[in-house]
């Protein structure tokens, strides 16, 4: 089989890419592990995704912020971080930037199956050549000069002109193609769950940083909440081995009643804490993106967000590229590629590991240090002008 382009990963920003080159004239073929029935209708995995007002223009960009559900898409007005058991909080106020809201709540599941809806309503229509190699993955890589060809696990071949690999932080082709990765295992891993809740949340999102503990409550719609608790794996292992009940009491008195009681709704997922940022982003005729090129520490809410601008920028590259009458995988454009996208991760990936460990040490030094730190930069207003504008990508 040939193809111009062949993306190993159907996940969302995979997704994204495939509908960002529809029209280019460009064949593209995602390679994916998951049956086409999976991908048409995904399971609901416990994430809701921050995203940023920049996301929600590339994904009106792509035609597929109009097909998620208005009513699942949650406002996220302000945020604030607390340090221990004072009251005491950081405020990020959106109006600091002139918006009403930092950005918006969505569920991970409903992004994914408004992308594959989009991919396939373009190939319907006849805008973009996009074929789906569903139940299948990439057992090895033979590289050439002018294409790579894929050795799939269904026994099948497929040389493409350009390899992007959006296959998770985990990525097996980007080990294939000999790039490295620094991985940070923090040791940790963390439960999403939704929960209902007695008092009002007002749309605030809340970063705690606690003793032995950080939690973050995402405010969705109505008196309900995604929570996400940070513990060693084997405290949240026996949190999870109690019932509903149990784990609903446990919960509200992690935050302190603040909320009222809370009540357990829908299952927990559990996901391991590892932050990845690959050594290189390009390779001959290659690219990485998505988590595959950065996976961030989730306490920056910017995953998603990130792994959405590098297919952006990639695509842009691309796009730029063939206007310019250029070979597709032309090195000087995949290197613009990631040096835009290297920039644009780099500070924050190095600052979210600091930031990581330094609440993440129970010292007391360490606990007095965060106060104080947060004290001063709810007192200078730049400093939380800046970290607005940071959260909104307005």
């Amino acid at each position: 089989m040939q193809t111009d382009i062949a993306i190993i990963g159907a996940g969302p920003v995979g997704l994204a890419f495939a509908q960002a080159m529809q029209g280019s004239g460009y064949t593209v073929t995602l390679v994916e592990r998951q049956p086409l029935a999976a991908l048409a209708a995904p399971a609901y995995d416990g994430r809701e995704i921050a995203l940023t007002h920049a996301s929600r223009r590339i994904l009106q960009e792509l035609g597929v912020w109009d097909r998620i559900d208005a009513t699942q898409i949650s406002a996220l007005r302000d945020a604030q971080i607390f340090n221990g058991p004072s009251l005491f909080a950081l405020r990020i106020d959106a109006q600091l930037v002139g918006v009403d809201q930092l950005g918006y709540f969505v569920p991970n599941h409903l992004i994914r199956k408004a992308l594959f809806e989009a991919v396939q309503q373009g190939r319907e229509q006849g805008r973009g050549d996009v074929h789906i190699l569903s139940e299948s993955s990439v057992k090895s890589i033979a590289t050439g000069t002018h294409q790579h060809t894929l050795h799939l696990s269904d026994g099948r071949h497929l040389s493409a002109r350009l390899v992007v690999a959006a296959d998770s932080r985990y990525s097996e082709t980007r080990r294939m193609m000999g790039i490295g990765a620094a991985m940070h295992d923090f040791g940790r891993s963390m439960m999403v769950c939704r929960f209902a809740h007695e008092k009002p949340h007002e749309h605030i999102s809340w970063q705690w940083f606690d003793i032995d503990q950080t939690l973050a409550l995402l405010p969705l719609n109505g008196l309900r909440s995604n929570v996400v608790l940070t513990l060693p794996p084997h405290a949240l292992q026996a949190l999870l081995a109690q019932d509903d009940a149990a784990i609903s009491a446990d919960i509200t008195r992690r935050f302190a009643h603040r909320l009222g009681a809370m009540q357990k709704e829908g299952p927990p997922h559990i996901y391991p804490m590892v932050g990845v940022y690959a050594r290189r982003f390009v390779g001959p005729r290659y690219a990485l993106i998505g988590d595959a090129a950065v996976g961030m520490h989730p306490i920056t809410a910017h995953g998603f967000n990130f792994g959405l601008q590098s297919q952006h920028r990639l695509a842009t590259q691309l796009w730029t590229a063939k206007r310019r009458n250029r070979p597709l995988g032309d090195e000087a454009f995949l290197l613009a590629y990631e040096r835009q996208h290297r920039l644009a991760t780099w500070p924050l990936y190095q600052a979210t590991n600091g930031i990581a460990q330094l609440y993440g040490d129970t010292r007391l030094p360490a606990r007095l240090l965060r106060d104080g730190a947060l004290r001063m930069a709810q007192a200078m207003q730049p400093l939380r002008k800046a970290l607005a504008r940071h959260l909104t990508q307005a």
